[in-house]
């Protein structure tokens, strides 16, 4: 008797989760409807924008201070930042966020959910810890991004939510380049775009594709062996405290070629003749680009936003 009620309960927990797995988990949209509702790019800005950067050290603070560089004057922006933080630790009042005092001590600090609520932001940028899998799985990152973004348009319907795809640690033992090709559509859009979508299929929000430029930009150099000095992945990226290469944090050169996209994107706009000499978040001047690295990094980036229409820019 014992054996047979053992294998009863084995039989409903198999009929349990068969039914969770069939009608009760997240179902991506129809794909013809997401492609006819990305068919149509964002209005036009008409000028300077607000924005509201929400994530964690891949926003970091010189980045967000380069794109107002390149921006139409009046451009403005605030943040809410952490370490490795999950957007499911921003929203909860009781989540750690690690390396917030040190992150937020600047002026363009403003807490987050009074930010984006308040509808006083052009444009709000979100974005997701890494390990993204991890976040997918366990931090519930589709409902997360679904609940700022909601708060952002409950605050101004017109209000443009961006997710800001990231990139990878530059040793990922499943290669840089290749977790860059699959992980945009396997985890940034059906892991988390599209579950949003989903819910609000009127109101998408849209993607900075910073990964895919990465991709393009470095597979562009190695091809020519050398631009401007520049022959790989690894001379975006930063130095750590004990001088050795960072393998996850940008550089100068990695966080112009960053902000650049964001630029494209939220402007709609051809970066190609921007400056490449800025300066960083303290005012001091960034490491620039050569004008034939700087010149191919804004090509790369213009090519790239409007040949993948969930920018929202023109194609």
């Amino acid at each position: 008797m014992t054996r047979l009620f053992v294998l009863i309960l084995l039989v409903l927990g198999f009929a349990a989760a068969a039914l969770w797995w069939f009608w009760l988990r997240p179902r991506l949209p129809d794909p013809a409807v997401v492609a006819e509702a990305y068919a149509q790019p964002l209005p036009p800005t008409t000028g300077p924008m607000a924005v509201f950067h929400l994530g964690h050290s891949l926003v970091g603070h010189d980045m967000p201070a380069m794109l107002q560089q390149l921006a139409p004057q009046g451009h403005s922006y605030d943040s809410q930042l952490g370490w490795g933080t999950p957007m499911k630790a921003h929203w909860e009042g009781d989540e750690p966020i690690k390396g917030f005092e040190v992150m937020n001590a600047h002026p363009r600090y403003r807490p987050a959910a009074e930010a984006i609520g308040s509808g006083e932001y052009d444009a709000v940028i979100l974005t997701e810890m890494l390990e993204l899998r991890d976040a997918i799985k366990y931090l519930d990152s589709d409902d997360y991004f679904t609940k700022w973004a909601d708060l952002a348009r409950q605050g101004r319907p017109d209000t443009r939510v961006f997710l800001y795809e990231t990139w990878h640690w530059l040793d990922d033992p499943d290669g840089w380049l290749n977790r860059l090709d699959r992980d945009l559509v396997e985890l940034w859009e059906n892991g988390i775009l599209l579950q949003d979508f989903a819910r609000n299929p009127d109101q998408p929000a849209h993607v900075i594709p910073v990964g895919q430029v990465l991709s393009r930009f470095v597979r562009e150099i190695e091809a020519r062996g050398s631009v401007g000095g520049l022959t790989g992945a690894e001379q975006l990226f930063g130095i750590d405290p004990e001088g050795k290469l960072d393998p996850i944090h940008m550089g100068d050169l990695g966080n112009y070629l960053v902000a650049l996209t964001h630029y494209a994107v939220l402007y709609q706009r051809s970066p190609v003749g921007l400056p490449h000499e800025l300066l960083k978040a303290d005012g001091s001047p960034a490491r620039a680009p050569s004008p034939e690295a700087a010149r191919l990094m804004q090509e790369v980036v213009w090519q790239t936003v409007t040949s993948y229409p969930k920018t929202g820019v023109p194609q």
